[in-house]
């Protein structure tokens, strides 16, 4: 179990550094997602993404939402919002996609730093 600790810590180290890795990576979790319903698999490629920004308590900050609701959203692997998206976007023949904005430098710790 240790092997998977030291790869999830490898995984935060290299998001935290890698804007190109980072989207990657959430395209990849999001392609899995859609492609199989897998909801454990992409909430933990989120919260592994969200770590390696300086986690929960920085996204609060910068969206607003309280950290507690945040980490429910996160923790909660029956969330229907993320399936019934996914339903509707099939029904639509429509994905979802992860695509840097033009701004793409901006991490979660520098964009808290912004007035």
């Amino acid at each position: 179990m240790r092997e998977m600790g030291e790869w999830r810590e490898y995984q935060r180290e290299r998001l935290a550094n890698d804007r190109e890795a980072v989207i990657d990576y959430l395209q990849l979790t999001v392609v899995e997602y859609l492609a199989d319903g897998d909801l454990p698999f992409f909430l933990k490629g989120l919260r592994t993404f969200i770590e390696s920004q300086g986690g929960v308590s920085e996204l609060s900050k910068r969206t607003g939402i309280d950290a507690e609701t945040l980490a429910d959203a996160l923790s909660n692997e029956d969330a229907p919002l993320f399936d019934m998206l996914r339903t509707i976007l099939n029904s639509l023949e429509c994905r979802l996609s992860i695509e840097p904005q033009a701004h793409a430098n901006v991490t979660l710790e520098t964009a808290t730093d912004s007035p």
